[in-house]
C-alpha cells in the first residue's frame, strides 16, 4: 500500500490514526519552509508586535527603576496583604511554563506524533516564562542588590538559611525545572542549528549558527549520543511537570491560613498549571501559524489535541474548586467556612466569579467539535482561560490575606498603577522574547517532523506508489 493511501479513520467526523501531516511534503520543503521566514524580512505583523512587547519592557524597566529609588511603597500592598500583584504574577508563570515540559517530555516518552510539531515552541515558551516568574520573587525583595541571599549557601555569614520553608524549595524547584528544560530544549536545536549553518549565506548568521551547533554533523554516532541523551532528558524532566508546581502550592498549604491550608493544593495547582500552560500554547500557535505561514504543519488537528487537553484539565479544575468549598463546609470549621463564602460574596468576588466563568464554564464549548476545531473561537477561549487563571492565583493570595483572624486587621488591597504596569511589562517580556525566537530559531523541529513524513522524498504518488 502507499504511503499516501493511509487515511486516518473517519467515525462521525472524528479522525482517528493516520498521519499528521499531508503526503505532499518532502524532507525539502520542510527545510525550506522552516528556514524561509529566518531569512525573509520580518512582515508588518511581526514587526508591530515586537514594537508592541518592547514598549511594554520599557515600561517594566521604568517602574523598577522607581521602585528601586522609593521602594515598594509604589505598590498597593498594606497590612494584612504582603502578597499581592507579584506573588500572583509568579505562580502564574510558573503554571504557564508547565506546558512545554508536558508536551516535550511526557509525550515523547509515551510516542505522541502529534507533540511533533509543537514541541519547540512549547518548549521555548517555558523558558521565557519561567524567565518571568523568576523575575517576581527577586523585585518583590525590595532590596534587589541583596537578592543573593536568597541562594543557599554556607552559614560562613551567619546567615542561617531555613531549609524547611517550602519558599527556599522554590529556589531549588525553579532552578532545577529551568536548567532541566534549557538543556532539552537546546539539545532538540542543535540538529536544526547544523542544517541552518549550512544553508544561511551572509557571515554573521553563519558564524552564529555554527557556534550554537557545537559542531554538529549528523554522523551516526553524534545521532546515537542525541538519541540517548534526549531520552535521558525526558526522563529527568518527566517528574518535574509534577514536582515544580507542587512546591510552589506548598509556599501556600503548610502555612496555617484559612484558604491556603489545603492537602489538594498539590494536584489542584499541577492541573491548573498544566490547563493554563496549554491555553498559552494555543494562543502562541494561532499566532504563530498565521505570521509565519505554517498551517500545513501545525494543522488544526494538532489544535484540537490541545483543545482536548483544555477540556479534560478545566474539568479537574473546576472538581478541586467543587472540593475546596465542599471540603470547607464539611470540615464545620467556622474560620475555613468564612474565607470560601467571603470568596463568593465578599469584596472580591467579581473576580471569584471571573475565573468560575474563565476556567469551567467557558472551556466547555469545547465538548462542541465545530468549536474546537474553529481558530476563532479557540483563540478566543484560550484568551478567557488566560485570563481566568490569573484570577484564580489573585484569589487564592488576596482574598485569603485581606480578612484575617482579626477584624481589625481586615483591609482592602487595590493594586496601583505600578502593580499593573509590572505585570503587562511582564508579558511584553514574555512575548518579546517569544517574537525574537520565531525569527531566529527554527520554530518547528525540522529533525523531528522529517521522522514522521509519509513520502520523505517528495515522489509522486508516494514512495511506492
Amino acid at each position: 500500500m502507499a504511503h499516501t493511501d493511509i487515511k486516518p479513520l473517519d467515525i462521525d467526523g472524528h479522525k482517528y490514526g493516520g498521519p499528521w501531516l499531508g503526503s505532499h511534503i518532502s524532507m525539502k520543503q520542510v527545510t525550506e519552509d522552516v528556514y524561509a521566514p529566518i531569512t525573509n524580512k520580518p512582515s508588518r505583523i511581526w514587526l508591530l508586535l515586537l514594537a508592541l512587547s518592547m514598549a511594554a519592557v520599557a515600561l517594566l524597566g521604568y517602574i523598577l527603576s522607581i521602585q528601586l529609588t522609593k521602594g515598594i511603597g509604589i505598590l498597593g500592598l498594606n497590612h494584612p496583604v504582603a502578597w499581592g500583584v507579584y506573588i500572583t504574577n509568579f505562580v502564574f508563570w510558573v503554571g504557564i511554563g508547565h506546558a512545554g515540559t508536558l508536551i516535550s517530555a511526557v509525550l515523547f516518552l509515551l510516542r505522541q506524533k502529534w507533540r511533533n510539531s509543537i514541541n519547540r515552541t512549547a518548549e521555548a515558551m517555558t523558558i521565557f516564562a519561567v524567565m518571568c516568574a523568576g523575575l517576581f520573587p527577586l523585585i518583590h525583595t525590595g532590596r534587589i542588590w541583596v537578592d543573593y541571599w536568597l541562594i543557599p549557601y554556607p552559614n560562613d555569614r551567619l546567615l542561617w538559611v531555613n531549609f524547611r520553608s517550602p519558599l527556599l524549595w522554590d529556589v531549588f524547584a525553579v532552578t532545577t525545572y529551568f536548567t532541566i528544560s534549557l538543556l532539552f530544549w537546546y539539545q532538540g536545536l542543535l540538529p536544526d542549528f547544523a542544517t541552518l549553518r549550512d544553508r544561511v549565506k551572509n557571515k554573521i548568521g553563519r558564524f552564529f549558527y555554527r557556534t550554537l551547533s557545537f559542531g554538529w554533523k549528523g554522523e551516526a554516532h553524534h545521532w546515537d549520543h542525541y538519541e540517548r541523551s534526549y531520552l535521558q532528558f525526558a526522563w529527568l524532566a518527566t517528574p518535574l511537570v509534577l514536582s515544580v508546581h507542587s512546591i510552589v502550592s506548598f509556599d501556600f498549604a503548610v502555612s496555617q491560613l484559612p484558604g491556603w491550608h489545603a492537602t489538594i493544593f498539590p494536584p489542584y495547582f499541577v492541573a491548573g498549571a498544566i490547563f493554563s500552560g496549554m491555553a498559552m500554547v494555543v494562543t502562541l500557535l494561532v499566532i504563530l501559524r498565521r505570521v509565519m505561514k505554517l498551517e500545513e504543519y501545525i494543522t488544526i488537528r494538532h489544535m484540537e489535541m490541545m483543545n482536548k487537553v483544555i477540556l479534560f484539565t478545566s474539568c479537574l479544575v473546576g472538581y478541586s474548586y467543587f472540593m475546596e468549598f465542599f471540603v470547607a463546609w464539611y470540615s464545620d470549621e467556622p474560620f475555613e467556612q468564612f474565607v470560601f463564602l467571603n470568596r463568593l460574596i465578599g469584596p472580591y468576588a467579581w473576580s471569584v466569579w471571573i475565573m468560575l466563568v474563565c476556567n469551567v464554564v467557558i472551556p466547555q464549548l469545547f465538548w462542541f467539535r465545530k468549536i474546537r476545531t474553529s481558530i476563532p473561537a479557540m483563540f478566543a477561549v484560550s484568551i478567557c482561560v488566560n485570563i481566568g487563571m490569573w484570577f484564580e492565583r489573585f484569589n487564592i493570595i488576596v482574598t485569603s490575606l485581606h480578612r484575617d483572624f482579626l477584624p481589625a486587621n481586615w483591609d482592602y488591597y487595590i493594586p496601583t498603577f505600578s502593580d499593573w504596569a509590572v505585570t503587562i511589562g511582564s508579558f511584553g517580556l514574555f512575548f518579546a522574547l517569544f517574537l525574537l525566537f520565531i525569527k531566529f530559531f527554527p520554530v518547528i523541529s525540522m529533525s523531528e517532523i522529517k521522522m514522521i513524513l509519509t513520502n520523505p522524498l517528495g515522489r509522486k504518488g508516494g514512495k511506492n506508489g
